[in-house]
């Protein structure tokens, strides 16, 4: 069973595939907040933007198997079109994603990415991982595609994984009422530490999901 909050088609709007055609499946549930208002200040992370509760969203739901999940993402694609692509997310989506579905996704033509907090193993078949490390967690997946760090956070600094094996290092300024000045911070770092790249999330400012 595959609880999905939601599945829509758009383009991604963050990292290095900023622009590409994208299916998303979104998750329920993560291993570092309630997504509940009234449990954030206690939660290990605290600043989420994300409402990944429920299966209530555009084709959420309750998938009883991989079978069922992998056509409603297909019957999101353009029928006929090449370079299927769907991006798993959350919450975390290494709370329920599996080998068996990532493989059978490839065997229907799609490139299989997620989008992990680190804190758990993924399945090793995945095409591409983004990892966002968020604050007081230890990450477990210490190598992939991109790390995608928010910025700033006073207990994760860029120091902290820049060693790691990733193909790619970016900043994303974080969110909310201090983003112009976080946007700023994230510019001049990038500026003085040139292995660090940024990312913008482009749909927020293009009215997409």
């Amino acid at each position: 069973m595959f609880h999905v909050k939601e599945i829509y088609y758009t383009l991604q709007g963050e990292g290095s595939r900023t622009g590409r055609p994208s299916v998303f499946c979104r998750f329920s549930g993560c291993n570092l907040w309630t997504g509940k208002e009234v449990d954030r200040e206690n939660s290990v992370c605290k600043f989420c933007d994300t409402d990944f509760i429920g299966v209530d969203g555009p084709s959420g739901g309750k998938y009883k198997d991989s079978n069922s999940l992998i056509k409603k993402i297909d019957d999101e694609w353009p029928k006929s079109q090449p370079n299927k692509y769907v991006v798993f997310t959350g919450g975390e989506p290494a709370l329920q994603i599996t080998e068996d579905l990532v493989y059978a996704l490839q065997k229907k033509g799609f490139e299989v990415a997620i989008e992990t907090n680190g804190t758990l193993e993924v399945p090793n078949n995945i095409d591409w991982v983004t990892v966002s490390p968020k604050a007081n967690t230890k990450i477990t997946v210490t190598s992939g595609n991109e790390l995608k760090l928010v910025f700033p956070q006073l207990e994760n600094t860029p120091e902290n994984f820049i060693n790691l094996d990733f193909e790619e290092y970016y900043l994303q300024p974080k969110d909310g009422d201090d983003r112009k000045k976080n946007t700023q911070k994230t510019i001049q770092y990038c500026l003085e530490n040139p292995e660090w790249k940024l990312s913008l999330q482009t749909h927020k400012y293009m009215g997409i999901p």
